[in-house]
C-alpha cells in the first residue's frame, strides 16, 4: 500500500520538484478555469445589458414627457402674454384719448392692442387644440420613443425589445388661458370707439374754451400795448400786486381781471379830483364819482366760480353811454341834491353848485329831470347826459380802460359760455371713460385665475421594460476546455421619473424659445403711442415665470410716459382704474424649471400606475413579443391601452399670428420630440 501511494505521488512529485505531468495537469486545469470564468463573464455581462437596457428605454420615455411639459409651458406662456401686450397696449391707448398731445396716436395704439388681443385669441385656440392633441397621443410617444430607445441598445449578437408605459395614463392638465372663448374685444373696441368720439368732442370744447380765454387774457393783460393792465398802470396808482402781468393764459385767471378792475376803479373813486376850476369841472367830477362807485359796486357784487359743474360769473357790461346809463340804477337812484326854487324844484350835481338858492329840497334821481319831477339847473346843468359822458369817451377809443374792460366782460361771457360746454361734455367722457374701464377690467379679467397645472400622461414617471431571446455564445468563447452553451431568455424593468434642473436666466424653458421669437419678430412697427408692440410681447414674455411683477412693471411706464404728458382729472382718474386693475390681478407665478428624468425604484412608480397588467412584472416581461420594433403590440400585450397617434414627421403646435399679417408655426419634429430635444 505504501509502495502504491508511493507511485501514485510520484507521478507528479519526484525528488521535492514537479514532474512532467504534473506541469500538464496544472496547465490543463488552469486553461479549463480561465475559459470557463470568460464564458461566465459573457453570461453576467449579457444579462446586465438587460438592465441596462430597461433603464435607457424608462429615461427615453420620460424624456417625451419633459419634452411636452417644455411645449406646454411655451404655449401658454407666448398667448398669457401676447395677451397681457395687448391690454397693455389697449388700456395705455384709452387713457392716451384723454391726454392732450397723445389723441391723435391714441386711437392708433387702441386699434393695435384691440388686434394683439384678437391675435391673442387665435393663437389661444391654435394652442389649446394643438395641446390636446399632442397629450392625447403622449402614452404612445412615450413608448414609441421608449423602444426605438430600446432596440438601440442591441448588437450584431444581442438584439432588445422593449417599451416604456407613462404612469398615470391620462391626463390631468388644466390650461386656463387656452380654455373659454377668449378676452373679449367687442366691449373694448365700442368703449373705445365712444371713449374717443366723445374725447374728441370735449378736445374742441376744450379748444374753443381755451380762445375763449386766451381773448379774455389778450384785453386783461396779454396784448401788445394797450390793456386792461397797461391802462390801469398809466391811468392810476395801482402797485405790482394791485395791478399784475401774466405772460399766458394758461397761468392766468379770469379772477386776475375782476380784481384789477375792483383795484382800478377803487382807486380812481378815491382819488377822483376836477380837472379844472369853474362848474362844469366841478360838475363833470361829480359824474365820474357817480360812475366810479357804481362800477365798483356792481364788480365787487360779480364773481367767477364753478358751481355744480356749471361756471357762475355776475361780472356785468358796464354802461358805455347815456342810454346804457338810463337802464341801470345810475339813473333811477335818488342820489343828487335838490333845491326848491322859485322856477320850481331843480336838481343839482352837489349842494355846492352856484345855483342852488333856495331851500334844500329831497334827493332826486337823474331820471327826475327828464319824467318833469325836476328841473335841470341853469347853473351847471347837470343831467343823466353828464354820467353818460363819464364812460363814452374811454370806452370808445383805445386808451381808455373801459374799452379793455368792456372787451374782457365780452370774452368773458365767451369763455363762460365755452366752459359750461366744456363741463358738461366732461361728464359725458367721465361716463365714457367708466364705460371703458368695465370693458378694460372686464377683458383683463379673463386672464386672472391660476396659470396652468401641466400634469400629462407620465406625470409620475415611466415604467421601462426591456427583453431579449436566447443566445449562444460565441463561437471565439467555444474550445475544448469550455464548450459553448445556451443563454435563457431575459428581461429587466427600470423606472425613471422627471427631476427639476434649477432654472436661471439663460437655462429656462423660455430662453430658446424667445431668442427664436425675437430674431424673427424684431422691429414690430409703431403703434401710436407704444413704439414695438411685439418688442412690449417679447418684454411680458421673459417676465412670464412672475407675469405680475412683469405686467405691472410695464403698465407703470406706459402710464408714466403718458403722465409726463399732462393730465387732466379724467385722464387720471381712468389711468388709475387701469393701473389699479392690473396691480390686483393677481397672476400666480409659474415655475419655469426644466426638467430632466432620473432613474428610481420602479415599484414606486408601478405602484402610481393603477393598471392591473403591471402589478406582475415577471409575466409582464413574459408577454412582450420577443423582435418586435412596434410599441403598439408591446402595449397590448401589456394591458395598456392608447388613444391617439401622432404620425408624419412634423406637428405644428399652434400658430402665432403676427401684427402685419402671416404666423410662425410652433412645431415639433415628431423624431426630436421623442429623443427629448425641446420644441
Amino acid at each position: 500500500m505504501k509502495r502504491g501511494l508511493r507511485l501514485g505521488i510520484d507521478l507528479f512529485i519526484e525528488d521535492g520538484a514537479y514532474t512532467t505531468v504534473a506541469a500538464a495537469v496544472t496547465m490543463l486545469v488552469t486553461l479549463t478555469l480561465l475559459f470557463s470564468a470568460i464564458t461566465a463573464a459573457w453570461t453576467l455581462s449579457r444579462s446586465g445589458e438587460v438592465q441596462v437596457a430597461a433603464d435607457a428605454t424608462a429615461l427615453a420615455g420620460s424624456n417625451v414627457v419633459a419634452s411636452y411639459r417644455t411645449a406646454a409651458t411655451v404655449a401658454d406662456a407666448a398667448v398669457l402674454s401676447m395677451g397681457l401686450a395687448g391690454l397693455c397696449t389697449t388700456g395705455a391707448g384709452l387713457v392716451g384719448m384723454l391726454v392732450p398731445g397723445a389723441q391723435a396716436a391714441a386711437g392708433e395704439t387702441v386699434q393695435a392692442g384691440i388686434r394683439m388681443l384678437e391675435l391673442r385669441n387665435k393663437l389661444a385656440a391654435s394652442a389649446s387644440r394643438g395641446l390636446s392633441a399632442l397629450e392625447s397621443a403622449l402614452p404612445y410617444l412615450v413608448a414609441a420613443n421608449a423602444a426605438r430607445t430600446c432596440t438601440a441598445q442591441g448588437s450584431e449578437q444581442v438584439s432588445y425589445t422593449g417599451t416604456a408605459l407613462a404612469v398615470p395614463r391620462d391626463s390631468a392638465s388644466e390650461f386656463p388661458a387656452l380654455e373659454g372663448e377668449g378676452i373679449p374685444t367687442e366691449g373694448l373696441s365700442q368703449a373705445s370707439d365712444e371713449l374717443g368720439a366723445a374725447a374728441e368732442r370735449l378736445a374742441e370744447a376744450s379748444a374753443a374754451t381755451e380762445e375763449a380765454k386766451r381773448a379774455a387774457w389778450l384785453a386783461d393783460c396779454g396784448s401788445d400795448g394797450a390793456n386792461m393792465q397797461e391802462r390801469a398802470a398809466r391811468l392810476s396808482g395801482l402797485t405790482a400786486r394791485e395791478n399784475p402781468d401774466y405772460a399766458s393764459s394758461i397761468t392766468w385767471e379770469p379772477q386776475v381781471g375782476l380784481d384789477r378792475a375792483r383795484a382800478y376803479y377803487r382807486w380812481r373813486l378815491a382819488h377822483n379830483e376836477p380837472e379844472g376850476p369853474g362848474t362844469e369841472a366841478a360838475a363833470d367830477a361829480a359824474a365820474r364819482s357817480a360812475f366810479y362807485r357804481f362800477a365798483l359796486e356792481e364788480l365787487e357784487a360779480a364773481r367767477i366760480e364753478e358751481v355744480d359743474g356749471r361756471v357762475v360769473s355776475t361780472v356785468p357790461l358796464l354802461p358805455r353811454n347815456t342810454d346804457d346809463v338810463r337802464a341801470t340804477s345810475l339813473y333811477t337812484e335818488a342820489v343828487w341834491p335838490s333845491t326848491v326854487e322859485a322856477e320850481g324844484l331843480t336838481l343839482h350835481y352837489s349842494a355846492a353848485c352856484p345855483g342852488a338858492a333856495g331851500a334844500a329840497g329831497p334827493a332826486l334821481s337823474l331820471a327826475a329831470t327828464e319824467n318833469g319831477t325836476a328841473r335841470e339847473c341853469p347853473t351847471c346843468r347837470f343831467g343823466v347826459g353828464d354820467v353818460g359822458r363819464a364812460p363814452a369817451a374811454s370806452t370808445s377809443i383805445e386808451n381808455g380802460f373801459e374799452y379793455h374792460l368792456r372787451a374782457f366782460t365780452l370774452a368773458l361771457n365767451e369763455y363762460i359760455s365755452c366752459r359750461d360746454r366744456e363741463l358738461e361734455l366732461e361728464q359725458e367722457v367721465r361716463q365714457e371713460a367708466e364705460g371703458a374701464s368695465d370693458a378694460f377690467e372686464a377683458a383683463l379679467g379673463t386672464l386672472a385665475g391660476k396659470r396652468p397645472h401641466i400634469a400629462p400622461p407620465g406625470r409620475d414617471g415611466c415604467v421601462g421594460f426591456a427583453v431579449t431571446g436566447e443566445v449562444t455564445t460565441p463561437e471565439e468563447l467555444e474550445s475544448a476546455f469550455a464548450p459553448g452553451g445556451m443563454l435563457t431568455a431575459r428581461g429587466a424593468v427600470a423606472g425613471s421619473v422627471l427631476a427639476p434642473d434649477p432654472a436661471t436666466e439663460e437655462n429656462n424653458v423660455l430662453a430658446d424659445f424667445f431668442s427664436t421669437i425675437a430674431s424673427r419678430t424684431s422691429g414690430g412697427g409703431a403703434a401710436g403711442l407704444i413704439d414695438d408692440v411685439m418688442g412690449l410681447w417679447g418684454r411680458l414674455l421673459v417676465t412670464y415665470g412672475n407675469a405680475a411683477d412683469g405686467l405691472a412693471g410695464v403698465m407703470d411706464d406706459l402710464l408714466g410716459g403718458l403722465s409726463s404728458l399732462g393730465m387732466g382729472s379724467i385722464a387720471s382718474w381712468l389711468s388709475n382704474q387701469v393701473s389699479g386693475a392690473v396691480h390686483a390681478l393677481g397672476l400666480e407665478p409659474v415655475d419655469l424649471t426644466l426638467m430632466k428624468p432620473v432613474l428610481t425604484d420602479s415599484a414606486n412608480v408601478i405602484a402610481r400606475s393603477g393598471s392591473s397588467g403591471l402589478s406582475d412584472v415577471q409575466s409582464a416581461l413574459r408577454s412582450l413579443p420577443v423582435g418586435s420594433t412596434d410599441p403598439a403590440p408591446m402595449m397590448q400585450a401589456l394591458s395598456y391601452e392608447v388613444g391617439e397617434t401622432l404620425s408624419g414627421a412634423t406637428f405644428t403646435l399652434a400658430e402665432i399670428p403676427l401684427p402685419g399679417g402671416g404666423s410662425i408655426p410652433l412645431t415639433i419634429q415628431v423624431q426630436d420630440l421623442m429623443g427629448g430635444e425641446l420644441p
